[in-house]
């Protein structure tokens, strides 16, 4: 009969034994979902919801999802009050912390950036005209 986890820990010195529970621990927390993040911060759907301006399904529906927009990423994490770092990681080198991706602006901030140039320069012709 082979051997439990529990048989196995024990055999191991305190010292190994925690390095192994220290490396659990740390994988455990690499691999949480969005769902797992939320529940963690003690957060309803609802919650999260209204924070972000939808409904709760939505925030069901994207916590599914494997593949979103970074910035839909970002708010959500922001919203939880957190912050998203994004990391790459090679072989052969220590990781790398990834720049530039703290302004990515939401699709919703990007379209009210828009509207308010265009109605700036809608402004300027309508001034210019006038001044004539």
């Amino acid at each position: 009969m082979g051997k439990t986890y529990e048989d196995l820990m024990a055999e191991l010195s305190p010292e190994r034994r925690a390095r192994v529970e220290a490396r659990t621990a740390e994988l455990i927390a690499e691999e949480q979902s969005l769902r797992d993040l939320r529940q963690a911060r003690q957060l309803t759907q609802q919650h999260m919801a209204k924070k972000l301006g939808v409904k709760q399904h939505s925030i069901s529906r994207l916590e599914q999802r494997s593949d979103m927009l970074l910035s839909t990423l970002r708010d959500y994490v922001g919203k939880m009050g957190g912050e998203l770092v994004l990391t790459a990681r090679f072989p052969d080198r220590d990781p790398v912390r990834l720049a530039g991706f703290g302004d990515i602006a939401g699709p919703q901030r990007a379209r009210k950036s828009r509207t308010a140039a265009a109605q700036a320069r809608s402004h300027h012709v309508r001034f210019a005209r006038a001044k004539r």
